[in-house]
């Protein structure tokens, strides 16, 4: 198929996990009778983010994949005839979880998982405490509606990560996410990095010839450790078209359910006209291998 309907439900989470479960569920279910055959979901979205603080109790949190999660969210995605990209805090094993994206298929089966792969560390965002590094690599998932190209917040912004997954094929490039401004940030540093954080993607779309969905949360969330003032998720979910032209954007402070045409075959035309991938030097990049070059 080439014009594809690809609904995002971003969304304002609470300490209630089956509230945040039922907002997102009615979201999914929103963005399929607008005719979604592609709903994507944002970041860790049964839950706060409790990546504010490290806290050990959390990973009471966690649950496996298959699981409690997918069984629900699969079940829906039959019902409703879509492919749904959830976003889950997986408990692989005794002091092993992960952040996964699940990717489950119309008839409700899981079509793949990824494994978020660039885990931050910084003030209020403390992941490496959670989440350990995925080990399944820059895999794009097949599915009913195309190849998906899932990564997760962090990893928005490596280029590397991008270029890997549309190498192997990706048509689409999805970043569930959690970002946000932390309370003492000032305005002028708030701009400055909502500014670099859609630039860098639509630069990816620009880069590969694909379009980008971004999900992101909104809402506030208290630092219940009160070390900070917590953080206001900015919202701000967009969708570019492969040159990187902004197809939607929703608002900052308001919870969206919104369908939104993209046209894959937009790849090819666009990728006609701007061979990137045709004027690669793959014989001259070796020092990409490397973590510095001194």
């Amino acid at each position: 198929m080439s014009k594809l309907k690809v609904g995002l439900v971003q969304q304002a989470n609470t300490d209630n996990r089956q509230n945040n479960v039922d907002k997102s569920m009615a979201g999914i279910r929103a963005c399929a009778a607008q005719g979604a055959q592609l709903v994507v979901l944002q970041e860790l979205h049964t839950g706060i983010y409790f990546c504010q603080a490290e806290d050990t109790g959390k990973f009471e949190m966690a649950e496996p994949i298959p699981g409690p999660s997918t069984e629900e969210f699969g079940k829906l995605a039959k019902e409703l005839g879509i492919v749904l990209v959830t976003s889950l805090f997986e408990r692989r094993a005794p002091g092993i979880y992960h952040n996964t994206a699940v990717v489950l298929e119309r008839d409700g089966s899981i079509a793949g998982k990824y494994r978020k792969m660039h885990i931050p560390d910084d003030p209020a965002y403390y992941e490496k405490f959670y989440f350990t590094p995925g080990d399944l690599g820059f895999q794009p998932i097949d599915t009913s509606v195309g190849r998906l190209g899932v990564l997760v917040c962090w990893d928005q912004w490596y280029p590397e990560a991008a270029r890997l997954m549309a190498l192997a094929g990706a048509e689409l490039l999805l970043y569930p996410t959690a970002i946000g401004w932390e309370s003492t940030d000032p305005q002028a540093e708030k701009g400055r990095q909502f500014g670099a954080w859609q630039t860098i993607q639509r630069g990816h779309a620009v880069a590969n010839g694909l379009p980008v969905i971004v999900v992101n949360r909104t809402g506030f969330e208290a630092d219940w450790s009160e070390v900070t003032g917590g953080i206001q998720f900015w919202g701000q979910s967009f969708v570019a078209g492969p040159q990187g032209e902004l197809l939607y954007q929703a608002p900052a402070d308001e919870e969206v359910n919104i369908v939104v045409e993209i046209d894959k075959k937009r790849t090819e035309d666009v990728r006609r006209i701007w061979p990137f991938f045709r004027d690669r030097r793959i014989d001259a990049y070796q020092g990409l291998l490397k973590r510095y070059i001194d």
